[in-house]
Parts: C-alpha cells; sequence; structure tokens
C-alpha cells in the first residue's frame, strides 16, 4: 500500500550558492519547510526584492524510505522554477511555481543528498512576469515521500491524482462517471467504493485493462454550496492476487450549474448569486509560505463576509484551501498566472500550467470556471499571437474538462468589441471606476451597455475596489486612501450590483491586503491595500461590514469609523452598518432615534460633537460601542502625506478663480492653456525617466500603463494630485509644487 511522508525538517539552505553541492552543506542557514527567500524585501517596496536562483538541500537515509518498490518526491509548490537534484543527478526541470509536480527517484543509497534550485529569476516564458503582486521564491509548500508498489495509480501525469470522478445529476439521482489511471497493472482490478459520512453506498469492481465505471446515487444528497455543501468519497483499491496493493481516495460533490446571460448562476436549477470576493495568499514576513491554520483563518474570514464566490487570483492555491472550498461550500473561479503581459514564447508554458491546474482540481466540487487570463491587454490591443495563444488554451480546457466553462478578467480599457473577449465561454471585467478614472456610478451604466450589445454572453466582475489605511476624513474623496472613501465607495457599488441579477458572479478586489513590491502608494510602499481585511488579518475596515450586512444572516451591528476618533466639526456623520431591520444609535447614553432599513442596510446618523462621546448601537441582542471626541484643529495623523514628498495641504496654493493640483484632469484639460499644461506634464512624465538598470523607461507610459484614448478618459476624473500620488517617488516636492504653480496661472473657465 502506497505511503506518504512529509520531509519539511532539516534542510539547509543559500541565497549565495553558485552551484549543486557534492555534499550535504551544513555550512548554509537551516531552515524548515514551508520558506520563502523574499518574506522581508517582497513587502518593503522599491521593486527591488531578490529574483534569482536559490538553493535548497537536505541529507535522506536510505531508512527514510519504506519497503516498496517505487519512491517519487512530490513537491506541492517551488517558485518559479525548478531544478531537482538526487545525489548529484539533475531528474527533472519544472516551469510554474504554484502547482504541484513529482519526480521518480532511480536510486536509493545508503546516504542520499536531495537539492533543489528554486529560481524566482526574470525570463521571457514562465509565468507571470508582470504582475501587481510579489513572485515570492522558495520552496513554500510541502514536499512528501511518496512511496508505491510496481503496479500503482499513476503518478507520472501533471501532478494529478490518478482518479477522476464526474457527477452528473439526473432528477433524484446522480450518475457518478469514475475513471482511474494505472501504471504497471495489467493483473490487476480496480474495486470503487461510493461511501456517505462513513457510510458505504455502492461497490463495483471492474478490470485493469478498462477502468471506468459508473454508479448511480439515488435520491442525491446535493452539494448546495454554502446552504449544504456535502460531500461523498470515493475510495479506489488497487487489486492483485485478491489482495489490496494501492489506493487513491477523494471527495467529490453532485450538483448542477448553468451561467444564464440573464438570471446569472443557476445551481442545483435555483437562481444562487455569486457575490465574494478575490483572494490572495499571502501573509506578512512569511509571503505564500502558509500553515492550514492560515488557510482555515482566510476561510473563516471569507465565511464571516457571507460571502458566496471566491476568484483565487491568479495562481493555482493549496490543495488545502480548495479542500476548504468543497467544505464550506464556497463557488470557486480557478486560473493560472497568465497576467498583464502576452509572452510570445510563454505558449507552452501556459498549456502546462492550464493542465495542470485541471488535472489536479478536476474533483473539486467548488470550481465552477477556469480561468484563461487576467488583464492581458495591459500592454495595448491584442495581436494575433495573444489571441492565439488563448484559443489554444480554451480548446485545450474544454478537451480536458467538458463540465465547466471558460473564463477571462478583462482590463477596462479593453474595448467590449475586441474579439479577445469573446474567446471564453462566460466573460468577467477588471472595472476600478471610482479609483482609476471615472466615478462610482459609471459601473453600472458600463454592465448595461455590454449587456445590451451582448445579450447572450454571460457578464460579470473580477475585480474592483478602492485602497484605504489608516486615514480618515469627514469629507472623502476618490483618491485620499481613507477607510471613509472605501466603505462609501463599496456602498455606491453594493448598490449598483444588487440592482442587476444578470452579473453572473462580483468578485471584490481584494478580500485581504497583499504585497506588490513595486508598489508606492497610500503612504505605505509595497502592498496593494484594497483588502476588506489588513495584510495581518488582524483588523477588519469598515467595508468588510458593508459587505456583512448586505450578504451574511448572522445578526450583528457594526458602528463605522473606530479608528477615527479626534473629529472638528459640531455635527458628526456616523454610519452604521447591520443586517437587522432596525437599529438604535446612542450618544452618551442618549438616544439619537431609531432607522428602519429601507432598501440596503446602510444607516446614517448626524451626531452632536461635543467633548467624549461613547457611541452605542443596538438593534436586537446585538450591539457596538465607539468613541468620538471633538478637537479644534484636524489631527494630522489621520492624513495621507504626498508620496515621494511629504507635502502639507496648506502648501499647495489655490487663487480663487485659478486651477491647482487639486483640480481635475478634464476640468484642466476644459481650457486651451490648460490642455497644453497637461501635454507638457505627460511628456515630462513619460519622457527622460529610466529604470534601475539606467535604461530609458517605454515613452508611451505612465506608471507601468500604456496611454491611450480609453485611459485618457478614464484619468479625466483624477485631480492632478491624484495622477502625481500615483506615480510615487517619480515626481520631487519641488516638481510637484512647481506644477501646482503652473497651474496657479491658467484661468478657470
Amino acid at each position: 500500500m502506497r505511503t506518504i511522508q512529509t520531509i519539511n525538517t532539516n534542510w539547509y539552505f543559500s541565497k549565495d550558492a553558485k552551484e549543486v553541492p557534492a555534499a550535504l552543506p551544513t555550512s548554509w542557514e537551516q531552515i524548515t519547510l514551508p520558506h520563502t527567500w523574499n518574506g522581508k524585501d517582497g513587502q518593503d517596496g522599491g521593486n527591488d526584492y531578490y529574483r534569482g536562483t536559490c538553493f535548497y538541500a537536505k541529507s535522506i537515509s536510505s531508512d527514510s524510505f519504506p519497503n516498496q518498490d517505487i519512491h517519487y518526491l512530490q513537491f506541492e509548490g517551488v517558485n518559479s522554477s525548478a531544478e531537482v537534484y538526487w545525489n548529484g543527478k539533475k531528474l527533472i526541470t519544472h516551469h510554474g511555481g504554484y502547482s504541484a509536480f513529482r519526480v521518480r527517484l532511480d536510486e536509493i543509497l545508503d546516504d542520499n543528498l536531495l537539492v533543489v534550485a528554486a529560481d524566482n529569476s526574470p525570463n521571457d516564458f514562465v509565468y507571470p512576469q508582470n504582475a501587481d503582486f510579489t513572485f515570492y521564491g522558495g520552496i513554500y509548500r510541502d514536499v512528501k515521500i511518496v512511496s508505491v508498489p510496481a503496479a500503482h495509480f499513476d503518478m507520472d501525469y501533471y501532478g494529478a491524482p490518478g482518479i477522476m470522478v464526474t457527477p452528473v445529476v439526473n432528477g433524484a439521482n446522480a450518475e457518478v462517471s469514475i475513471e482511474s489511471f494505472l501504471t504497471s497493472a495489467e493483473n490487476c482490478e480496480v474495486q470503487y467504493e461510493i461511501s456517505d459520512n462513513g457510510e458505504k453506498l455502492l461497490e463495483t469492481t471492474v478490470s485493469a485493462a478498462d477502468t471506468k465505471a459508473s454508479l448511480t446515487l439515488e435520491n442525491v444528497h446535493l452539494w448546495n454550496g454554502r446552504k449544504d455543501p456535502h460531500l461523498y468519497t470515493l475510495v479506489a483499491n488497487l487489486i492483485q492476487d485478491g489482495a489490496v496493493i494501492d489506493m487513491v481516495q477523494t471527495r467529490f460533490g453532485c450538483r448542477s450549474f448553468s451561467i444564464d446571460p440573464e438570471r446569472g448562476f443557476i445551481l442545483n436549477g435555483e437562481a444562487y448569486p455569486l457575490r465574494g470576493v478575490s483572494r490572495h495568499q499571502d501573509r506578512p514576513d512569511i509571503g505564500n509560505a502558509l500553515t492550514i491554520e492560515h488557510h482555515k483563518e482566510d476561510m473563516n474570514l471569507i465565511c464571516e463576509l457571507g460571502a458566496t464566490t471566491i476568484r483565487l487570483a491568479h495562481y493555482q492555491h493549496a490543495q488545502e484551501f480548495y479542500d476548504l472550498c468543497d467544505e464550506r461550500g464556497m463557488v470557486i473561479w480557478a486560473e493560472i498566472p497568465y497576467i498583464s503581459s502576452h509572452l510570445p514564447k510563454g505558449l507552452e508554458n501556459t498549456m502546462s500550467q492550464m493542465t495542470e491546474l485541471i488535472c489536479q482540481n478536476y474533483n473539486h466540487p467548488s470550481i465552477v470556471v477556469w480561468g484563461l487570463s487576467n488583464e492581458i491587454t495591459m500592454g495595448g490591443a491584442a495581436d494575433p499571437s495573444l489571441l492565439d495563444n488563448h484559443r489554444q488554451l480554451n480548446d485545450l480546457v474544454h478537451k480536458l474538462d467538458a463540465t465547466r466553462p471558460t473564463t477571462m478578467a478583462a482590463l477596462t480599457m479593453c474595448s467590449m468589441d475586441e474579439d479577445i473577449v469573446h474567446i471564453s465561454d462566460v466573460l468577467s471585467y477588471n472595472h476600478y471606476f471610482g479609483w482609476y478614472g471615472g466615478t462610482t456610478d459609471m459601473n453600472g451604466p458600463w454592465f448595461d451597455k455590454f449587456h445590451a450589445k451582448y445579450p447572450n454572453t454571460p457578464i460579470g466582475i473580477s475585480e474592483y475596489g478602492c485602497e484605504a489605511l489608516n486615514w480618515h476624513t469627514s469629507a472623502p474623496e476618490q483618491g485620499d486612501y481613507t477607510e471613509e472613501y472605501q466603505a462609501y465607495y463599496h456602498e455606491e457599488l453594493i448598490k449598483q450590483i444588487a440592482e442587476r441579477p444578470y452579473l453572473w458572479a462580483t468578485h471584490v478586489w481584494n478580500m485581504f491586503d497583499f504585497a506588490a513590491d513595486a508598489r508606492a502608494e497610500g503612504g505605505e510602499n509595497g502592498m496593494n491595500h484594497k483588502g476588506l481585511v489588513t495584510f495581518d488579518r488582524k483588523y477588519k475596515k469598515d467595508s468588510f461590514y458593508a459587505y456583512k450586512a448586505w450578504l451574511s444572516d448572522e445578526p450583528f451591528v457594526h458602528i463605522c469609523g473606530k479608528r477615527y476618533i479626534d473629529r472638528v466639526e459640531d455635527v458628526t456623520k456616523v454610519t452604521v452598518y447591520t443586517n437587522q431591520p432596525e437599529v438604535e444609535l446612542f450618544a452618551n447614553g442618549e438616544s439619537l432615534g431609531k432607522q428602519t432599513k429601507d432598501k440596503y442596510p446602510f444607516f446614517y446618523f448626524e451626531v452632536p460633537n461635543v467633548g467624549e462621546t461613547t457611541l452605542t448601537a443596538k438593534t436586537g441582542d446585538c450591539s457596538d460601542e465607539s468613541h468620538i471626541r471633538k478637537v479644534d484643529t484636524f489631527n494630522e495623523d489621520y492624513r495621507l502625506k504626498m508620496e515621494g514628498a511629504v507635502i502639507n495641504w496648506f502648501e499647495i496654493t489655490t487663487p480663487p478663480g485659478y486651477y491647482s493640483i487639486n483640480d481635475t484632469l478634464g476640468d484642466v484639460m476644459s481650457t486651451f492653456r490648460g490642455k497644453l499644461a497637461v501635454l507638457k506634464l505627460f511628456k515630462a512624465l513619460m519622457g527622460g525617466k529610466k529604470d534601475k538598470d539606467g535604461k530609458k523607461k517605454d515613452s508611451g507610459t505612465v506608471a507601468g500603463f500604456k496611454i491611450n484614448k480609453d485611459m485618457m478618459e478614464m484619468a479625466k476624473a483624477f485631480t492632478i494630485k491624484r495622477i502625481l500620488m500615483m506615480l510615487g517617488d517619480s515626481c520631487t516636492k519641488e516638481q510637484i509644487l512647481g506644477i501646482n504653480a503652473s497651474l496657479n496661472k491658467i484661468k478657470k473657465k
């Protein structure tokens, strides 16, 4: 019978080694897996984290191997490429940092040296190479020894489990089609057993010559999302001469689903709105080197929110998390890291990563769509090579899995008429109207326009969101990075999504703040702060509770602005979120009145701000408390300073009747002199800048984005200040104040 043992301890690591060691290098740093070398430098900003080849080594004695015929090493994740050496001999090279792979050991000595060269350096053929997240290098998931007899369930096909289960619901029953894949098992049989909570329900035995079987589950217990995520277990026994010599098992769920362009997602014949979040997996200091406890904490937070779906961005996630999705009833979008920039030499890598993703995860009932790519036209319109890659990927998915549709996440600037967005079976768009250009009220009408023009294409929202740190204001505005603007933004998006049931799925970007070492925004470099929860999972931002009020059935009440205590106004607005029909707010024990839910679970109170006030919100058995304090001057600790140069708000002069950097790009460009000033500004931003290697940057980009007509239209809603903030440290304080001074000379219309 096969055995599986994890070998995560007693590894040695080196960032400085230049070649594979001939003996165990005990002078190297001793570490325990999972591990990354970018836990610090991949999160501190500057886009200077180490990308290169590092070495891991471990000694494994023959005593570690059970008495079996064949032994494999199974790597759950090595980023981004891996070379595996066994006793000095290279056994495999694997390209793709987020999927599992196996390698067969050809000989076992008394003392064996295992060396892994992990490489996350830039290249032109392995994805991802350009994306808004850190590519942590390392062996960041488990390593295992899997030992099997000579005849066994296949171990050599793309890390797959060796068994496929395809349930098809038909009325009250489900036809469960089963197929297993064998190695050297010509004289064997395969016995299949289906059980439910430990009780055997069905059994059949087939010949190794044809391992396909079909079993009927009568009065089937459906896997029904968050409502009832019921799972069955299939055990496959390989039998030789009457004895079981190998065994694999998998859980599966019986469900039917469809995606309707008018009704959205349909689960088991009923409308089941997919409203949820996207997830990046990394954490402070450890990057992607997570434990099962980390995965469980993430899932618990997502469930508390009330989400019904998760987009697992932008790569294959850990098997433990897919298992949790099955168990908790999450409906999943799974995808490969074909992202941002098309690599003409990367076709083979997209095909192999997609094959691994599907073959390793086929049996998970939570997964309903396979994602082809994300924002792949960021560099401009799709060329023939990019289109061909997508068509080949789309065909591959349908060949590997006839039960699930394909999807993709299109970039805002990608026209709804472009060929690229009509390749996949269903489609979603990444739109940030109200953050990266435009205004919040542009989101719904854009989707209405698409829906009217392409009524037979299911359309959804794959990303939307805005950034928030511990900045605060009573007058939130786009681009201020305050918790208050983020809450306002998501309130507005919730309203627009709720009115459009045709949206097949919507995914907030993002559930958690995550590291993107190239970023310099919001006052903390190296991070994307669009999360509803902070990077360390310790603080739930107010916007988290906006979704909890909308989506969750668990009774609760939340007063917003707990980190915003000092306030200057005599009467201040206080927002309360609850999923209960009525809420009452008290100030120092005195009622400020009750409010009854109208259409949305957001309640707004005008609160007298005198001295120190304890606020208490009550609804049913639920209550929440917060505090505010009257101050004479605004607490500058609540205000974001300009990136790259500390500029106080009072240094930005705004003469009456003249422009300043506080005016929008569109307003400034409405005058002739303003248009000339903007053209001069963009020319300066696009030209003359050099990268860290001294090479001139692409003169057609600003902050890494291609400048085109669609992007310019979106940017017109930005203030000049907002645009400069997005550029991070590209502009000095003197340059910013100089731009403001030049605008101060231009009269408004």
